[in-house]
């Protein structure tokens, strides 16, 4: 592995207090593949982390997003025997939906809004990063 990923993403709440939660189309494959996540993905060069946020969000749900508090980041170190296979290191914000029609993108495959009871129910559905990450959110 020759790089640490700076992930950025968003926990979207909608205008009724649910969340968007999206999972990866199966060919994409990856870490990630066939667990419900929230939207995301790699920092580029010379965005700011809310700017990463919000392109990232809109790429993969046709949603703009009015960016709110910093979520505590943490990372994931994945490792096969002595090799490191991945190594992210998330910083993910509060977001609110301010605009735009939810359409998921060709590397989203799908999307739901769930409200916080529906996600306690599908708690094992969810990717152990988002869990992660809903627990720091205090979404859960």
């Amino acid at each position: 592995m020759s790089e640490i990923m700076l992930a950025v993403g968003a926990v979207v709440e909608d205008k009724d207090g649910r969340i968007l939660l999206v999972k990866h189309r199966p060919e994409r494959g990856g870490y990630w593949q066939g667990k419900w996540i929230c939207p995301g993905g790699k920092l580029e060069t010379g965005e700011t982390l809310e700017e990463g946020a919000r392109r990232e969000v809109r790429e993969e749900t046709g949603l703009d997003v009015e960016i709110g508090r910093q979520i505590p980041p943490f990372e994931r170190i994945v490792r096969e025997g002595r090799k490191t296979t991945l190594h992210v290191v998330y910083i993910d914000f509060m977001a609110r939906v301010a605009g735009g029609e939810f359409a998921p993108s060709s590397d989203v495959g799908e999307g739901r809004w769930v409200t916080r009871g529906e996600l306690s129910r599908m708690w094992g559905e969810l990717h152990e990063d988002t869990q992660r990450l809903m627990k720091l959110a205090g979404v859960v």
